[in-house]
């Protein structure tokens, strides 16, 4: 963390927010923002867009715990949540929300910043998996539209699929489009005029 980041702490407790607050300092001169109340939470730190979330309880409940972590966006940023207990379904509960670390038996200032960088290259780690994941799914969509246009110029030309794909490849370049593209109007085209 040699940048200077955008910290929003969540912490109810003044007396418990104040050594999370000397623990980042000593980290780092970083932007910190304590948050006390629950309410307003997910626009708070939507108007404030914190570059980390660090939320600390001492006993969080499984509706507590996913409140928090969906109001911190842990989609957006990493998210550190510290508790003082938990059990199986609140860590369960934890990594669903998609908390970036989970660390029980509450925080200490020493921790923080292991911590942090833990939760930092976890979240980067998740935000990679995720691209990766909709890339892939955005391909096989792509290829599934593909068979179905290769399908549609194969049955109305009565050519084999490699001549097919040839004439969609060919037809994308000239319009300068992608062949998925061409594709999905032609799938559309066909749909069209095969409605009864």
């Amino acid at each position: 963390m040699d940048k200077r980041l955008s910290i929003v702490v969540i912490e109810p407790d003044p007396e418990r927010a104040a050594p999370i607050v000397d623990g980042l300092r000593e980290i780092g001169d970083h932007e910190i923002r304590i948050f006390s109340e629950e309410t307003g939470l997910a626009r708070h730190i939507a108007e404030c867009r914190p570059d980390i979330v660090l939320i600390d309880l001492a006993n969080p409940s499984r509706d507590i715990l996913e409140e928090l972590a969906l109001a911190s966006g842990p989609t957006e940023r990493p998210v550190a949540m510290f508790v003082d207990r938990s059990d199986e379904h609140l860590t369960r509960a934890a990594v669903e929300a998609g908390i970036s670390a989970y660390v029980v038996d509450g925080l200490r200032p020493d921790r923080i910043k292991p911590v942090l960088d833990a939760a930092v290259a976890r979240f980067h780690m998740f935000q990679r998996m995720r691209a990766e994941l909709a890339a892939t799914r955005t391909a096989l969509e792509e290829r599934k539209v593909i068979d179905r246009a290769k399908a549609v110029l194969m049955k109305a030309r009565g050519i084999d699929e490699e001549a097919a794909y040839a004439l969609l490849r060919k037809t994308a370049m000239d319009q300068g489009k992608r062949v998925a593209e061409i594709a999905q109007q032609l799938v559309l085209a066909a749909g069209l005029l095969s409605c009864r």
